[in-house]
């Protein structure tokens, strides 16, 4: 009995201690996560006109997001809200694609393909020196490799396949996609690395002592194996283009329409109840997104 209550006592000042060292990010949390999306979930039903934001409850911004999509335009397009989620997801689809088989062949290289410690390390570094400059560099750096002048087309023409400057290689959604592949693909490489380095190499031994080809032992062992680190890849990399907007703007020359211009335009015109409105409804498809993937896998045992 005595020893019971020893345990009991024992824990209770434990339980107290993990509090307070719980308490300072609980504080950050909740001062810079759940008040900013408190306030943008209230001020979305806010109304607005030209001057000032008017504290009420309407969810008159919310019908005008949506006005128009129950039924297909005299074109037979859908509205411009449905079409640019859908253009949003589009590329996000395909950015995440395209990082993901960089990234996982990036990372098994690195994880399988290198034995030295201090090679992998190197070789890890050198895929982290995009990053030491500012993303904006990195992007304006594209232009003059893909203008109409630029070193691609001179290339092209130069060596005579091409006749005329190939006009989609900038400002569309080629150098979005391209741009974003640049920009991110290191949150694809780094959680699958990661999760491929735990891997117990004696079980990718035992796979080929059974007479696995390396493609079987890919696909049944490593990739299974690697999933917990692909679902947080996908997840880093999905959530940040969906709500992207200097990207899109600087190399889709303006002319590319996704979710997360939308809401800056509007907050530059001041319409922040619309905008916040076009924040929340986004913020609920990323969740929707998330929720999916966590589905596959448990990412709680990898943390």
């Amino acid at each position: 009995m005595s020893t019971q209550q020893n345990t009991v006592k024992t824990a209770t000042p434990l339980r107290i201690s993990a509090l307070w060292q719980a308490t300072p990010y609980s504080l950050v949390f909740l001062l810079f996560f759940l008040v900013p999306l408190g306030l943008i979930f209230m001020v979305s039903f806010w109304e607005f006109n030209e001057y000032e934001m008017i504290p009420t409850f309407t969810l008159h911004s919310y019908f005008s997001i949506f006005e128009g999509c129950s039924q297909l335009n005299d074109y037979g397009d859908m509205c411009v809200t449905l079409k640019t989620y859908g253009s949003t997801i589009s590329i996000s689809l395909m950015v995440w694609a395209i990082t993901l088989v960089l990234g996982f062949a990036i990372a098994y290289f690195l994880a399988f393909c290198v034995q030295s410690s201090s090679t992998q390390t190197l070789l890890f570094v050198l895929c982290t020196v995009p990053f030491w400059t500012s993303n904006v560099i990195r992007m304006i750096s594209w232009i003059p490799l893909l203008g109409r002048n630029g070193l691609v087309n001179q290339t092209l023409m130069g060596m005579g396949l091409v006749n005329q400057p190939v006009e989609w290689l900038l400002f569309s959604e080629f150098s979005v996609v391209l741009a974003f592949v640049h920009l991110y693909t290191m949150f694809m490489i780094v959680p699958i690395f990661n999760s491929m380095m735990r891997i117990d190499r004696s079980l990718i031994e035992a796979a080929y002592d059974t007479g696995a080809t390396p493609w079987q032992t890919l696909w049944n062992v490593i990739i299974p194996l690697s999933r917990t680190g692909i679902i947080i890849g996908s997840i880093f990399v999905i959530t940040i283009v969906m709500g992207d907007f200097v990207t899109i703007g600087v190399m889709g020359g303006q002319q590319i329409a996704s979710v997360g211009k939308i809401i800056q335009v509007q907050t530059s015109f001041l319409q922040f109840p619309l905008a916040a409105a076009n924040a929340v409804i986004l913020l609920l498809v990323v969740l929707m997104i998330i929720w999916a993937l966590t589905r596959l896998v448990d990412i709680r045992k990898e943390l």
